[in-house]
Order: C-alpha cells, then structure tokens, then sequence
C-alpha cells in the first residue's frame, strides 16, 4: 500500500497544514475521507446537513486533526447561497483550500419519468447542482491563490452504464461525469491553473445510501477502501477513479461500459443489457 509520505510527495496539494473542503462530510465516503486527510495533517472542513450525524462526525475528526483544525458547517449544497457562505467560513477561518471535495448527495428514487416533480427537482438539485455550486464557490479564489490544488467530483458507475432502478440518480451522476470532464478541460487550458479535477466513481459502498443495510453487505467496499484507492489513483494521475469492490472486478465493469456505449454505435434498443432480446447475447458478452 502507498504511504502517506509517498502521497504527499506526489501531491503537494495534500501537505499536512492545507485545507480540505468535504461535502457530504458526515457519513460514507466524504466521514472515511475526512479522517484520513485528519490524519496526515490536513485542516478539515466538514459540511453537510446540520445535526446530530455532523456534530458525531465532527467531534470524532477531531480527534485525529485536533478541535482547531476541524471547521464544520451546516450547508445544504442545493443552495447556492449557502455554499457561497460555506466558503466564505471557509476562507475566514483558514484562508485558503487545497481539496475540495464535492461528494454531497442522495439516493431517494423520486419514481418513473413522469412522477413526483418536486422530488426529482430536489435529488438533482443536490447531486448535481451542489457540485455545481461548490465549484462556483471556490475555484475562482483557488485559481487567485495559484496553489496546487485538486478537486473531486462524487460521481457513480450509475451515471455510465445507467441501469434502470432509479433513473433520477442516473440522471443527476450522468451530468456530474460531464461536468467534470468539462471542468478539467476548462483548468487545464487555463493560463496559470495548477488545478486538477478528478472524477471519483465508487463501486458499491456501505454508505449512508446504502438502502435497507444496517451492516455491511458482503459485496460492498468501506468508504475507507474507497478513499485509499482514490488517493492511490489521484497519485497515477487519474482522471477516472474507477473503484472496484467485492463484487465487480476492473475487468467487468469495462465490460459493462463498453456495452453500454456500444448501445448507440450498434444503433441497439436504449439500455440492450436489461431488453429480453438481448439478455443471451449479453451474457455470452461478458463471458467473453
């Protein structure tokens, strides 16, 4: 396994004293990636819903990282004012960020295409505009700063091969692939930027989303596991964080992919893999 030393070599956005930004702060993915930058040296900054969960998650980072290197702050990510404000505190408090780490979201399947406006409204307005919204908030003064910095954007193998299920959680990690993909082309044709943003695709991980597990189901990753392999990863040089987990090796999800996109260059019905022409001819794919 890589060591922090290693780590922080490799990434000097990762030095023990910056600052790492991370919604979704209180639980899953964004809780395990707290800790561990707490642990080497990072300043953190937890935001997410206020409550219970962030006042637990907070009192337990700090104490790795110590009570003054841990700023928390209640923020719902789907408003623009508050994330604005979120990094106001944020700069205030530390004056500038190294990480950001937009990893806020919500699995609530608002139903069928056609169902419940307000609740699609609603998952899209997390999932997607909060990362909208947290890079609006601090980009600009962290391309001012001229550090080197990164940002990772939570998205989903959801958003890639899109399976039916819920179709407004593909929808919202389906744009915040594109929107990344993007924002990385737009900090790398920008004079100056010594910004990188990564696009983090967890497999299946126990999380706060995890529907209807109270314990860790045999086929999921911790969010420890992801965050281990995401800072292995953010070390190549990845743009595409690709987790596996206990259930999907690397191999079957290129698979997975390479069909899904193979949809539109066979011209085959919209999601072959789950049509019942094609459920033969899928297998004998993945056998392949």
């Amino acid at each position: 396994m890589i060591t922090d030393a290693e780590i922080q070599s490799a990434l000097p956005a990762l030095a023990s004293g910056n600052v790492a930004v991370i919604t979704g702060g209180a639980s899953g993915i964004g809780l395990a990636a707290a800790r561990r930058l707490a642990a080497m040296g990072l300043k953190i900054v937890l935001a997410d819903i206020g409550g219970a969960r962030l006042d637990e998650a907070a009192r337990g980072v700090a104490t790795i990282a110590g009570g003054s290197a841990v700023l928390v702050v209640a923020t719902d990510v789907s408003k623009a004012d508050e994330v604005d404000r979120l990094a106001e505190k944020v700069f205030d408090a530390f004056g500038g960020v190294s990480l950001l780490m937009n990893n806020a979201g919500v699995g609530n399947n608002p139903g069928k295409p056609w169902e419940n406006r307000d609740a699609w409204k609603r998952l899209l307005d997390i999932n997607f505009w909060g990362v909208v919204h947290g890079v609006e908030a601090f980009v600009p003064r962290m391309l001012v700063a001229g550090k080197p910095g990164l940002i990772v954007n939570t998205g989903s193998k959801q958003g890639i091969t899109t399976p039916p299920g819920n179709l407004a959680y593909n929808v919202s990690k389906s744009g915040v692939k594109t929107f990344t993909e993007g924002l990385a082309h737009a900090l790398r044709n920008e004079p100056g930027a010594n910004i990188a943003a990564h696009l983090l695709i967890p497999g299946f991980t126990f999380t706060g989303l995890t529907e209807g597990a109270t314990e860790k189901p045999a086929g999921a990753w911790t969010g420890e596991q992801v965050i281990d392999f995401m800072l292995a990863a953010l070390v190549r040089g990845d743009f595409y964080i690709l987790c596996p987990d206990n259930e999907a090796t690397r191999p079957m999800d290129e698979k997975r992919m390479a069909w899904a996109i193979g949809d539109i260059i066979e011209n085959r019905p919209a999601l072959s893999r789950w049509h019942p022409d094609y459920k033969e001819v899928f297998a004998a794919f993945m056998e392949s």
